[in-house]
């Protein structure tokens, strides 16, 4: 399988609020940048769709390093959360349903397709594509106020 690399990232502003979500692919020495946003979401719900938008793109299976600095996406499957949810129908330790279950649902189908290693990142440090995808999600805040 071809090696594909991935950084993403989601801001919101308020949260709730208006949220943007940014990620750069990079394959065989091409990087191309995507970004998006939405009116009234929250920040999880950003980190989630920068990593779906992000291997939607993928044409053929894949392996993915994906650089993520959110604990909830990285952690639901470093830490096998989201093998707990399958198996409890979708509800998490506290017993309740997992909050943005159709985005698992799809991020989970997805790794189904590419083998995906997740690897957490610090935010808002000296990374230089996390600093971009952060701008990029940003960008897609103002673009959404303007």
């Amino acid at each position: 399988m071809e090696e594909v690399i991935i950084y993403t990232d989601g801001a919101c502003s308020g949260n709730p609020g208006p949220g943007g979500w940014g990620s750069i692919l990079m394959y065989k020495g091409n990087k191309k940048e995507i970004s998006g946003g939405k009116e009234d979401t929250t920040n999880n719900v950003m980190e989630l769709t920068a990593v779906l938008e992000a291997l939607k793109l993928l044409k053929f299976p894949c392996n993915v390093k994906l650089y993520s600095d959110s604990a909830y996406v990285v952690n639901a499957f470093k830490q096998k959360w989201i093998n707990g949810w399958l198996k409890n129908g979708w509800k998490n330790s506290n017993k309740e349903p997992v909050k943005n279950r159709e985005l698992w649902e799809e991020l989970y189908n997805l790794t189904k397709v590419h083998h995906v290693e997740f690897i957490k990142v610090k935010g808002h440090a000296d990374n230089e594509y996390n600093n971009r995808c952060d701008e990029l999600a940003r960008n897609a805040i103002l673009e959404i106020r303007s």
